[in-house]
């Protein structure tokens, strides 16, 4: 069993407090690592490591900033096999899949990060009657991110990029569902002098008074829309920044006229693969009446190329499989038909099956609330339009994916209120890509350079004639 410690300043370091937390790889429930169960005085310790290092790490030039992640994100990339089969351990995603998210996440870091030497830190613009304006742009100073289980790596690396490009300087809090990934990531830092990155460990007891804490400038939170919500006001009580990127109840509208085997092969990769547990996955699928039954079919014959224990994987842990069930059987209740899958297997691990349900409604928990489960909610509908008008109901607003050969339904897929919307594909879209949640999805736009406004300050310098 791994003991895993804190980052501290550049040296590891137990934590100021005795309580601890022990995690279980999900697929046998074996424990295979103890961290501390976090604490305000290690959050304390972070922060003002990270307040001591900004000063000097901001004033560094820009391109030797740029150059140091650069260097970091290449030995991350020497290294993503291992830390993918850390996450398959600490929260079961199959390598192969963590691999590809880890390669696309360092590819991304670097990305971004190269974002600063074309951004306009420092311009100046003639003002009327002969004066000049001078807008700089100045680092935050100490910020925090905060980031869920189920992309342990991706999700630190997608976030760190602009915020230490720009000149800020960062504590992590990893989710305590799954530290050893993101330990691991920090054991490979390069470059960076000491406190420009910090690692705490724990649960609430860190992430709580790290996101309340006086000097962080910023909060970037990606996680459940409750802990979002009181970050969100934490951050607002301190009048500080916050980006939040939260839960996710995303839907498929798919039209008459695509092939429907092809599309619902691609529906079972959206909705199984990470065993469901992607903010993204697709989760309320609106078929068009006129292909649904050979939808349907080809659907379930697709989930069966997802076996629970050789492709699927399982659940993070026995509180997520509990939701997955919960919402499952709460349909079932409801009137629902299971086509396929909704049965807990036997044996260790939290595994459930690749699930395919029909006959459900907005009664029901799986078609109103985050599943985050290996699950395909097929409803049918009279028309385009109606799909797209059901795919907007939701309270949340991260992402819709919509499949159709019609330009003029490809026009009207833009009024469903998401950040992202993806047309005849999934998961598309480059490093260019700019968007904000909507609903209670989250707040605060990502990438491109929206990610430098969020990790900066402008000031205006009046110059005479």
């Amino acid at each position: 069993m791994q003991t895993l410690r804190n980052l501290v300043g550049g040296r590891w370091r137990d934590s100021a407090s005795e309580a601890v937390l022990d995690l279980a790889d999900p697929a046998t429930e074996a424990v295979i690592a103890r961290f501390p169960a976090g604490s305000a005085a290690d959050v304390e310790l972070a922060v003002e490591a990270a307040a001591r290092a900004q000063p000097a790490w901001a004033a560094l030039p820009v391109a030797d900033r740029v150059a140091r992640i650069h260097r970091w994100a290449d030995v991350v990339a020497e290294h993503a096999a291992e830390l993918a089969e850390l996450e398959r351990r600490e929260m079961g995603k199959p390598v192969a899949i963590g691999q590809s998210f880890i390669d696309a996440a360092v590819a991304g870091l670097k990305h971004s990060a190269s974002e600063a030497l074309s951004y306009d830190f420092d311009t100046t613009v003639d003002s009327p009657g002969g004066g000049r304006t001078r807008i700089v742009r100045n680092p935050l100073g100490p910020t925090a991110v905060i980031t869920p289980w189920n992309f342990p790596v991706p999700m630190v690396l997608g976030a760190l990029g602009p915020l230490l490009a720009a000149g800020n300087t960062v504590v992590v809090k990893p989710s305590e569902r799954s530290p050893m990934s993101t330990v691991r990531l920090f054991e490979l830092l390069t470059d960076l002098p000491d406190g420009v990155l910090n690692l705490v460990l724990g649960d609430a007891r860190a992430g709580k008074p790290l996101a309340e804490h006086d000097q962080i400038q910023l909060v970037h939170f990606t996680g459940s829309v409750e802990a979002g919500r009181d970050i969100g006001a934490a951050t607002g009580r301190l009048l500080h920044r916050s980006v939040l990127e939260l839960g996710g109840k995303d839907p498929v509208v798919v039209d008459a006229g695509v092939d429907p085997t092809a599309t619902a092969a691609a529906v079972a990769f959206g909705a199984f693969v990470n065993t469901g547990q992607i903010c993204t996955s697709m989760e309320r699928i609106y078929v068009h009446r006129d292909l649904a039954a050979a939808f349907v079919d080809a659907l379930v014959d697709a989930a069966r190329a997802y076996p629970v224990r050789d492709v699927l994987g399982p659940l993070a842990d026995e509180r997520q499989r509990d939701i997955v069930r919960r919402h499952v059987d709460d349909a079932v209740a409801r009137g629902a038909k299971v086509r396929i899958g909704g049965v807990v297997p036997e044996g260790p691990g939290y595994f459930y099956p690749a699930t395919v349900l029909t006959g459900v409604d907005e009664s029901m928990l799986v078609m109103t609330e985050e599943t985050f489960g290996p699950i395909a909610p097929v409803v049918t509908v009279d028309s385009f339009e109606e799909g797209i008008e059901r795919a907007s109901r939701s309270r949340f607003g991260l992402a819709a994916t919509v499949y159709t050969h019609d330009p003029a339904h490809i026009e009207a897929a833009a009024r469903i209120p998401a950040g992202v919307v993806w047309i005849n594909q999934w998961q598309g879209g480059g490093p260019e890509r700019l968007y904000e949640p909507a609903g209670d999805s989250g707040m605060g736009a990502t990438g491109a350079r929206a990610a430098y406004d969020a990790a900066t300050r402008p000031a205006s310098i009046h110059l005479t004639a």
